[in-house]
């Protein structure tokens, strides 16, 4: 009696475990996405709103000593672009938070706060999921030199081209957002972009990088881009 009883308890408790792993993996695959594509869609919608409403401002300055102005940053956790890259599919479009923290990852692309503003001298630099939350950069390692990243922030069409493919790293590997970003090939100041996500893709250990330079502008009043689709 003791020996069937042990026996049963432990294969309810595989059971039970089972379905717990079960449920996590559900989650993780199914809900976080459903919720992550909700708030990106969101969080762009809100952006069209304001941009339609014609509340796009150039960017906001401030004082430095002697008198010099300074861009500032943008606003912690709030949308500010909207990103395209055809090679991903000609509906990937992701919002632009400023931010990498974790919850503002689950409503899209994160801004390093402290990397140069969008088309600006310096590097631009964007961090995503791999996996989970919308997996908006789960195709990351299809990205090949030439190949575009486009971004709106309502009043100017950026359209960057990327120059590597992807490179691993470690997450220490701070220089790799550098205004001039170590081992990129990168010569001299420029209007850099870099983007980042994990590495292994359903893992965290390393760092997948892709670098890329501002091939053109132009203003939004003049229609979309040739690298964005019809």
């Amino acid at each position: 009696m003791t020996l069937r009883w042990i026996v049963r308890t432990f294969s309810e408790i595989c059971v039970t475990l089972g379905t717990l792993i079960v449920l996590f993996v559900v989650y993780l695959l199914f809900w976080t996405g459903v919720r992550a594509d909700s708030a990106m869609d969101g969080e762009i919608g809100k952006l069209h709103d304001q941009w339609a409403a014609g509340q796009v401002t150039p960017p906001d300055t401030a004082p430095e000593p002697g008198g010099s102005e300074r861009p500032r940053r943008y606003e912690a956790g709030k949308s500010f672009a909207v990103m395209y890259i055809p090679r991903f599919g000609a509906d990937w479009t992701k919002p632009v938070l400023e931010s990498t923290a974790p919850d503002v990852l689950k409503r899209g692309l994160g801004h390093y706060d402290r990397t140069a503003r969008l088309g600006e001298v310096g590097n631009f630099s964007v961090a995503g999921h791999r996996r989970t939350y919308g997996d908006p950069f789960k195709d990351f390692p299809r990205l090949r030199p030439g190949d575009a990243v486009v971004l709106s922030d309502g009043a100017t069409w950026f359209t960057y081209r990327i120059d590597n493919r992807p490179y691993t790293t470690l997450p220490g590997d701070t220089g790799v957002i550098d205004p001039v970003p170590r081992k990129s090939g990168f010569n001299g100041p420029g209007r850099y972009l870099t983007l980042t996500t994990c590495e292994p893709e359903w893992g965290h250990s390393h760092r997948l990088i892709a670098w890329a330079h501002l091939d053109s502008t132009q203003p939004v009043a003049h229609g979309r881009p040739s690298a964005l689709p019809g």
